[in-house]
């Protein structure tokens, strides 16, 4: 079960629990700062997927000049 699974009444119930926990004044900056938290996790994510590949084409490099060396 994903995020694409929650209805309505769940988004209903889910904005109702936050404005009885934060209150209507703090509610938008509450929500923006979930969005630039988010968002900045995405980013650190995509930095590291980059990092791997470029980390990977590194030792294949490596190993395809270690391969010639050998033979």
């Amino acid at each position: 079960m994903g995020f694409a699974n929650i209805g309505v009444p769940s988004l209903i119930l889910i904005l109702v629990v936050c404005l009885v926990i934060f209150g209507p004044g703090k509610l938008p900056g509450v929500g923006k700062a979930v969005g630039q938290s988010i968002k900045e996790f995405k980013n650190e994510m995509n930095d590291t997927k980059k990092d791997e590949d470029e980390s990977e084409t590194k030792v294949e490099a490596s190993t395809e000049d270690a391969d010639k060396k050998s033979e």
